[in-house]
């Protein structure tokens, strides 16, 4: 005789078919999506749940669907959410077996299976599957059936529905699939592991052309249509074309989510990252770490933002499926003499100058003697301009120390840095902990004519056509003034031009920066801008063990030239801004130590940061 579950398997579709009332079906649920777009309304990533909304099959072209019913349930449009002959065959072939068996399932029974069941391989949810399959077809039409089936399968490389694996394998929507591209998406549902587009080509290909023939079967396609789509060859992504953005869609979805904590629908989140810059980002960090691994180089992180503090670029490692951690908005790092710029303003602004001639020499500050990059070597005297240039440290400690190492912090909190600041002596070299964002936003300041900007990346956020949050800008707040603002321009643009920063140049751009680097080469950066638009780079270990002997002046300074070479045709062309007029300025006060005769033409060499 037929087990129970056999016997409800093989009466449930005739108790279909005679109307008879069948269970009631659960409803369907899904949980919100968060998607966010680019600045251009690209979508670089999908957070929050699984599953997408159901795709709208009357907006993609006719080879789509046609593909999915072709080789997944060719009689789809003709049957009532069962094959009954399909059915029957699988009970007797169940019987022989001796155990249940799974084939004969319609695309309405995998959606039913999807939507309510599990895997498991039995007879009695085999039975509750066809029952919740009758109950789709008298609930939803074929266009909605096919809708929610294609939006709840797997595609593998974690692409769950149609849309997810149009834009993971050919970095387009759906509504853009060409014939051989829905054709290899149609046969990937049979092994998403073994008919994987990335990892197993060869495979896809075969099970692509099987299913442009079965497509001509049934009628949906000519066989010259099939000839023609099978000689295409598609781009097939090996990463995800949204990869490098992953990171800031990190960032900014914790922001969402402490602003809309619990959302009940789905939300569309516009930001203010530009898609290509974050790829140039990307493809900066991950080249420049391995033309630098033989000397311990393992990760890397890059910020840009516009002058309107809109982050345009950030990528917080070198690969987020591998390495997710942010470095570029979660991990502090010393800043090494990328932190200097912030001593140097509290002099200038408290009445030094570029021409004011400091003596590059041994100092001893509360017991702590800064040493310089070449240790033993001291250049004498030399003019502001000069020190900044050449990264020394003495000339560092020295004016942090008489310009008031509480006054540094506060400049230093003026211009956008969040963290702590320490205090101690060290501190003029950079040894508080810092993250790359905070140092754009500081830096973007100077690029920005003295105003401080306020780094964010969430324009507006949507749910059901409803506007629920805009950025609004408030009044401009002006950071640093004249004259001291074009003193810091004129220095960080000497950096570049004839000091520490020459491998960060770009031809053709007004530039200006300054490198970093921490004790033992732990940490390396290059911070820099032009108008309206700053960045900063930044290499290390998560480990914070040493890399060997890459400063500021090296990797990063090459990471950051490779970013922005990429990056400033994105961006208007134009100078740094001089920021409003200057007030007439008294004479400057007495330099105490710092005064002698200037020195010029001192030639650059390597960044001189801290090596304790």
């Amino acid at each position: 005789m037929l087990s129970a579950a056999a016997l409800a398997l093989a009466v449930a579709p005739a108790l279909a078919v005679q109307g008879a009332e069948l269970p009631r079906m659960p409803p369907i649920t899904r949980a919100p999506q968060i998607t966010y777009l680019d600045r251009s309304g690209g979508v670089i990533g999908v957070r929050g749940g699984r599953y997408a909304p159901p795709v709208d099959v009357s907006k993609l072209p006719a080879h789509v669907p046609a593909a999915f019913v072709a080789i997944e349930d060719r009689r789809f449009y003709q049957h009532n959410g069962f094959d009954p002959r399909g059915i029957a065959r699988a009970v007797v072939d169940g019987i022989g077996a001796g155990r249940p068996t799974q084939g004969a399932s319609t695309i309405t029974q995998q959606l039913a299976r999807n939507l309510f069941l599990t895997q498991e391989r039995t007879l009695e949810r085999k039975a509750t599957e066809l029952v919740y399959a009758v109950e789709l077809e008298r609930t939803y039409t074929k266009a909605q059936i096919l809708g929610l089936y294609l939006s709840r399968v797997y595609f593998g490389s974690g692409a769950y529905g149609l849309e997810a694996a149009a834009q993971r394998y050919f970095n387009k929507p759906a509504a853009k699939l060409t014939l051989k591209e829905a054709a290899m998406l149609a046969g990937v549902l049979k092994s998403p592991t073994g008919y994987n587009p990335v990892d197993q080509p060869e495979r896809c290909e075969e099970r692509a052309r099987l299913v442009l023939a079965a497509m001509v079967e049934t009628g949906a396609i000519t066989a010259a249509q099939r000839d023609k789509g099978a000689a295409q060859k598609p781009r097939v992504w090996k990463a995800p074309p949204t990869a490098s953005a992953q990171y800031f869609v990190d960032w900014v979805d914790t922001e969402v989510r402490r602003m809309v904590p619990r959302p009940s629908r789905d939300l569309v989140v516009e930001t203010t990252l530009d898609s290509a810059m974050s790829a140039a980002a990307g493809a900066a960090a991950q080249a420049t770490v391995t033309r630098y691994k033989a000397q311990a180089a393992e990760q890397a992180a890059i910020v840009a933002l516009d002058g309107g503090g809109r982050v345009r670029a950030l990528t917080g490692g070198v690969d987020h499926a591998r390495a997710p951690y942010n470095r570029a908005v979660t991990a502090r790092r010393q800043a090494g003499s990328a932190w200097k710029p912030f001593v140097y303003l509290t002099a200038v602004e408290q009445g030094l100058t570029p021409d004011t001639p400091v003596v590059d020499e041994p100092v001893t500050i509360a017991g702590w003697t800064p040493a310089n990059y070449e240790a033993g070597a001291f250049l004498g005297t030399v003019t502001l301009e000069t020190a900044l240039a050449r990264s020394v440290n003495t000339v560092a400690a020295r004016l942090a120390d008489e310009a008031g190492r509480p006054a540094v912090a506060a400049t230093a909190r003026r211009l956008g840095i969040a963290s702590p600041v320490n205090i101690d002596p060290a501190m003029a070299l950079g040894t508080s902990l810092v993250s790359p964002l905070e140092m754009t936003q500081a830096y973007a300041a100077f690029a920005s004519g003295g105003v401080r900007v306020q780094a964010y990346g969430i324009e507006r956020i949507r749910s059901g056509g409803r506007t629920i949050y805009q950025r609004s800008t408030g009044a401009p707040a002006q950071a640093v003034a004249n004259p001291a603002l074009s003193e810091m321009n004129r220095m960080l643009r000497t950096v570049m031009t004839a000091g520490t920063g020459g491998r960060a140049r770009v031809p053709g751009y007004d530039l200006a920066g300054k490198t970093g680097t921490t004790s033992d080469y732990k940490d390396a950066w290059f911070c820099g801008y032009t108008g309206g638009f700053a960045s900063c780079a930044w290499m290390g270990r998560d480990d914070a063990r040493p890399m060997a002997r890459i400063s500021g002046a090296t990797a990063p300074a090459e990471m950051w030239r490779a970013f922005m070479t990429a990056a400033l045709p994105k961006v208007p062309r134009q100078a740094i801004p001089p920021g409003p007029p200057a007030p007439e300025r008294p004479e400057p006060p007495d330099a105490g130590a710092f005064q002698a005769e200037p020195e010029t033409g001192v030639p650059a060499e390597e960044d001189a940061t801290p090596v304790f």
